[in-house]
């Protein structure tokens, strides 16, 4: 059974290890796959894009254990669900709002102590709650024994561009490493507009570009990245830095 990690913790300390090693001492035979560890510290919608684009991509069954955890040790509850034909253990803080789009989820509150380390870290529930939890999952545990149903569960969703006229607004998201920069408007939404007319910040960047390669250097361009959004980018540069762009700078499209 698979089991992807996606957390906070960055790899330069020991807890994303102990966090295997109790996942593989409860199931040997778990194949685990690394989504992230960068997550910027506490960011719940860097968290948030980082699943929502990579979990179809994974067979029906995987378990997406999930840990970007402000409120750990505090009544925040912890979570196992069921949603989208994959199932996702994590901390109930609206990490897996995208999820809950799915009519049909299902969810469990982790209150079983069978399925937990003897003695919980109240600073430490990925190792001593969550790992537990997905382990057993992974061994055939049904998600209904790991405790009693959830509901109302926190919602923290993605903005979403809103069409304004002949406009689509919306606003940057995140960037990711190479310092694209990641926006609410998605691919969806220009399906229609091959020759929309993209602004960032007040600043025009004309029609999003097919490649990479057809971007200027030292000049921003928009693309249709491959998580199903426009992206803002520099061919060999970054955009990021070039703009001085981040999380919440408007984005325009006029449609044509």
């Amino acid at each position: 059974m698979i089991i992807t990690l996606t957390t906070d913790f960055g790899l330069a300390d020991p807890f994303v290890g102990m966090m295997k090693g109790v996942i593989l001492g409860i199931c040997p035979d778990a194949r685990l796959v690394d989504l992230t560890h960068e997550i910027d510290p506490q960011d719940l919608r860097g968290a948030q894009l980082a699943l929502e684009s990579a979990v179809g991509f994974f067979p029906p069954g995987t378990i997406h254990l999930a840990v970007v955890d402000p409120g750990v040790g505090s009544a925040r509850r912890p979570l196992a669900l069921k949603a989208r034909g994959q199932r996702f253990v994590g901390p109930d803080d609206g990490l897996f709002t995208f999820a809950l789009a799915d009519p049909g989820w299902t969810a469990v509150v982790l209150e079983a102590p069978r399925y937990r380390l003897p003695e919980v870290s109240p600073t430490f529930h990925g190792r001593d709650v969550f790992a537990p939890a997905a382990a057993h999952l992974a061994r055939g545990v049904a998600l209904a024994e790991l405790g009693p149903p959830a509901r109302d569960l926190a919602h923290q969703p993605l903005p979403v561009a809103r069409r304004e006229g002949k406009s689509l607004l919306g606003e940057v998201l995140a960037a990711d490493r190479f310092g694209n920069l990641i926006t609410s408007i998605t691919a969806a939404q220009l399906a229609d507009a091959p020759r929309a007319a993209v602004e960032v910040a007040g600043q025009a960047l004309g029609a999003p570009r097919a490649a990479y390669v057809e971007g200027d250097r030292n000049r921003a361009a928009p693309i249709l990245g491959s998580q199903g959004r426009l992206e803002i980018f520099v061919r060999d540069g970054n955009a990021r830095a070039l703009l001085g762009a981040g999380p919440g700078t408007p984005v325009r499209v006029t449609l044509s």
